[in-house]
C-alpha cells in the first residue's frame, strides 16, 4: 500500500452468521443525513461530509481460502493488517494451522483468535505459534465495543509497526550510505597517504641525488687536482724516458770505441743483469697504462658529476639522452660485468628538455632491474634509443626470467617487490614511473616468463608546460 494507514481486515470463520455479526459491528451501514450535511454546509461554509467505512472487511470461509486471499492481497501489494480467525474449523484446517501459513507468507499480519472453545490450552496455543504480541484471543460469545477496540488498536499497532519498519529501512538505508561515504573517504585517504609516501620517497631520492650532486663536485675538485699532476707527470716522464733511450743508444754505440775488453764485458753483464731491453720496452707500456688510468679516473669522477647534476631547483635544462646512458652504463659497470653482455643500439638523438639526474635515475633503476632479473646464467643486456616524432623512446631489454602477468600489472605501484625482503623497497619502478609521468612521458613494459622484459620509455623533446 502507498499510505501507511491501513483498515484491511479478513476474517476466516466457517459460520455465515458470524460473518454477518461482523459486518454489522465493523462496517455499519451509515445512516444518511443528507438533508442535514447540506444544510450544516449551508450555514457555517463548510463542504458536504463524505461518509466513509471505519474498516475494509474481507470474508473467508476456511483456512485455505484465507491464504489464498492474503495471498492475493499482497500481490497487489494492499495487505491485510489484521485477521479474525476462529479456532475450531471442522473442514479443512483449524485455527492454529490457518495462523500458522498466515504468518509463513505475512510476519506483520495481527490476530485475533475467536472461539468459545479450543482443543489447545491458551498457553499451548501461544507458545506453539511463538507470538505471544501479535496474537490476541476473543472468547465468544464476544461484545461489539470489545471487537471495536480490538480492531482498532491492533490497526494502529499495525500502522506504528510499519512505519518503524519505514523509518528503520530509512535508517538502514543511510547507515549503508554513510558507510560507504566512510569507506570511499578511506579509500581515498589511503590513496592520499599512499601518495604523500610516494611524493616523499620522491623527496628524499631528490635530496641524496642533490647531496651526491654536491659530493661528486666536492670529490671532483679534489681528484681533478692530483689527477692533473699526476698525468702532467705522466707526460713529463714519457718525455724523459724518450731522451734516456736516445742517451742508451748512444752509449750503446759507444761500446765499440772501448778498448778495454773487461769493461765492455762488465757492461754487457750489467745489460743483462738489469734486463735492460725488457725495460726499454716495458717502460713506456707502464707509463701509457697509468695514463689510461688517469683517464680512466677523471671520466668516472666525470660521469659521477654528469649523473648527478645538481637540478635540484627544479630548473629544466636541455641534455643529451645517450651521454646520460653512458654515463649511467659507467656508474654501474661494475654491477653488469659478471651478469651481462651489453648491446647497443642507438640512433641519434636530439637534446631534450628535462631534468637530466631524474631521467639518469629512472635509466639506472632500469639498467639495475635489468641486471638483478637475468639471474645466476649470463645474458644480453640490450639498450634502444630511437625518435618518433615530437618524441624519443629508450628501451631497456633482458633475458632474465620475466615478470609473471598476476605481477604485471601491480609493477609500478609503490612499494610492490617481488624481491625477497631486505633486497627491495619496491620503490624504484614507482618513482621511475612518477618521473617519466613528471615529463609528461610514457613507461611500458612487455614481459614473457622464462624469456625477459623489455621497458619503454617515451620522453617529449620539449616540455612545453613543465611540471615542478
Amino acid at each position: 500500500m502507498s499510505e501507511l494507514s491501513n483498515r484491511r481486515i479478513l476474517l476466516i470463520d466457517d459460520t455465515p452468521s458470524i460473518h454477518v455479526d461482523f459486518r454489522k459491528i465493523l462496517t455499519p451501514t451509515p445512516v444518511q443525513t443528507v438533508e442535514l450535511d447540506e444544510m450544516e454546509a449551508a450555514l457555517f461554509g463548510s463542504e458536504v461530509k463524505s461518509t466513509r467505512a471505519l474498516f475494509e472487511l474481507d470474508s473467508a470461509y476456511g483456512g485455505q481460502e484465507g491464504l489464498g486471499k492474503l495471498q492475493e492481497a499482497l500481490q497487489q501489494n494492499q495487505p491485510y493488517a489484521l485477521a479474525f480467525v476462529d479456532m475450531r474449523m471442522p473442514e479443512g484446517w483449524d485455527g492454529a494451522q490457518t495462523i500458522e501459513h498466515l504468518w509463513q507468507e505475512d510476519p506483520r499480519l495481527q490476530v485475533v483468535v475467536c472461539t468459545a472453545y479450543s482443543d489447545y490450552s491458551w498457553d499451548e496455543l501461544l507458545d506453539r505459534l511463538q507470538a505471544h504480541d501479535r496474537l490476541l484471543i476473543l472468547k465468544k460469545p464476544f461484545d461489539n465495543i470489545e471487537v471495536q477496540q480490538m480492531a482498532n488498536t491492533l490497526l494502529t499497532k499495525w500502522d506504528m509497526t510499519e512505519r518503524a519498519f519505514v523509518q528503520m529501512s530509512h535508517l538502514e538505508h543511510l547507515v549503508d550510505q554513510r558507510t560507504t561515504q566512510f569507506k570511499q573517504a578511506s579509500e581515498a585517504l589511503q590513496r592520499e597517504i599512499d601518495e604523500r609516501k610516494q611524493l616523499e620517497s620522491q623527496l628524499v631520492q631528490s635530496e641524496k641525488l642533490a647531496s651526491l650532486g654536491q659530493l661528486a663536485a666536492g670529490v671532483a675538485h679534489e681528484i681533478n687536482n692530483p689527477i692533473g699532476f699526476i698525468s702532467s707527470n705522466l707526460g713529463t716522464l714519457d718525455g724523459y724516458f724518450k731522451q734516456l733511450q736516445e742517451m742508451l743508444d748512444a752509449y750503446r754505440d759507444a761500446e765499440e770505441a772501448i778498448d778495454s775488453s773487461e769493461l765492455v764485458e762488465r757492461l754487457q753483464q750489467l745489460r743483462e743483469r738489469i734486463e735492460l731491453e725488457f725495460l726499454r720496452d716495458d717502460i713506456p707500456l707502464l707509463i701509457k697504462e697509468s695514463k689510461d688510468g688517469i683517464s680512466r679516473v677523471g671520466q668516472i669522477v666525470k660521469d659521477l658529476k654528469e649523473f648527478s647534476r645538481a637540478d635540484s631547483n627544479q630548473e629544466w635544462q636541455w641534455a643529451n639522452l645517450q651521454q646520460g646512458i653512458e654515463s649511467t652504463l659507467n656508474i654501474v659497470a661494475n654491477e653488469l660485468k659478471y651478469k651481462a653482455d651489453v648491446v647497443k643500439d642507438y640512433q641519434h638523438l636530439p637534446d631534450i628538455e628535462c631534468l637530466p639526474s631524474q631521467i639518469n635515475q629512472v635509466i639506472m633503476n632500469l639498467i639495475v632491474n635489468a641486471s638483478q632479473a637475468i639471474g645466476p646464467e649470463r645474458g644480453t643486456l640490450t639498450l634502444r634509443t630511437g625518435i618518433d616524432g615530437e618524441k624519443v623512446w629508450i628501451e631497456v631489454a633482458d633475458t632474465g626470467t620475466g615478470i609473471p602477468p598476476a605481477s604485471l600489472q601491480k609493477i609500478f605501484d609503490p612499494f610492490f617487490t617481488t624481491k625477497p625482503v631486505g633486497q627491495g623497497t619496491g620503490l624504484g619502478l614507482s618513482l621511475s614511473y612518477g618521473i617519466v609521468k613528471k615529463h609528461r612521458g610514457d613507461i611500458s613494459v612487455v614481459s614473457e616468463v622464462g624469456v625477459g622484459s623489455t621497458f619503454r620509455v617515451e620522453l617529449p623533446i620539449h616540455q612545453s608546460k613543465p611540471t615542478a
